[in-house]
């Protein structure tokens, strides 16, 4: 089964991904895995993607899907793979279409925004051994102090109130859309994520298998 992930920063999906990549034997493939696996194995496209990286710029829509369609040829994609972020936008979507990559089904994680801003801004790391917290879910024991180490907690910049706000408005902008260009093809299940990643992960399977 060929499966794109989809779900705004902080959905979950990417959690879902690993557990549906685990059920069914095939690999999750994220785009930034296999940018960085090509830039190490100096592909032609990972070199091309170099030559961008190097000089401080986005690596442009046709290298990226160029890695990849090289990335879905290898032997473990046979049974099929799941995108986890890619495509982002709807002529990246064009693209794969164009070059023939088929996909089965499409799974979006919904969540909703004040959700997701609680749940990213709240999170803290230690910053000594980056041992994860939350300030509503996973509360150290001692107020910023961490359990393991005693090194202070942090909250690291992609976590900020603004930033997580920024992060939506590009995927709602940029993403979004993807949800209507899917569900014309009729390839679109949504799943509503929930309080617990378990019970997300059911409605996750039941949608696979609709």
């Amino acid at each position: 089964m060929n499966l794109i992930l989809l779900g705004a920063p902080g959905a979950g999906k990417g959690t879902q991904a690993a557990v549906i990549s685990e059920r069914l034997n095939i690999p999750q493939i994220s785009t930034g895995n296999i940018i960085r696996e090509a830039l190490r194995s100096g592909t032609e496209m990972g070199l091309k993607a170099k030559s961008y990286i190097d000089s401080g710029k986005l690596v442009p829509d046709d290298v990226v899907i160029g890695i990849i369609k090289d990335r879905l040829q290898n032997d473990d994609c046979q049974n099929g793979f799941i995108l986890d972020g890619f495509p982002r936008t709807i002529p990246q979507a064009e693209a794969l279409d164009e070059m023939g990559v088929r996909i089965d089904k499409v799974i979006d994680i919904e969540v909703s925004d004040d959700v997701i801003v609680t749940r990213l801004s709240g999170r803290r790391v230690c910053e000594k051994c980056g041992r994860p917290y939350h300030i509503v879910d996973l509360k150290p024991r001692v107020d910023g102090i961490c359990d393991d180490c005693t090194g202070a907690l942090i909250q690291r910049k992609d976590d900020q109130i603004d930033t997580v706000k920024a992060r939506l408005e590009i995927y709602h902008s940029e993403t979004e859309p993807l949800k209507g260009y899917y569900e014309a093809q009729g390839k679109l299940s949504v799943v509503f994520g929930q309080g617990k990643v378990d019970e997300t992960t059911a409605l996750t399977m039941v949608a696979l298998e609709a």
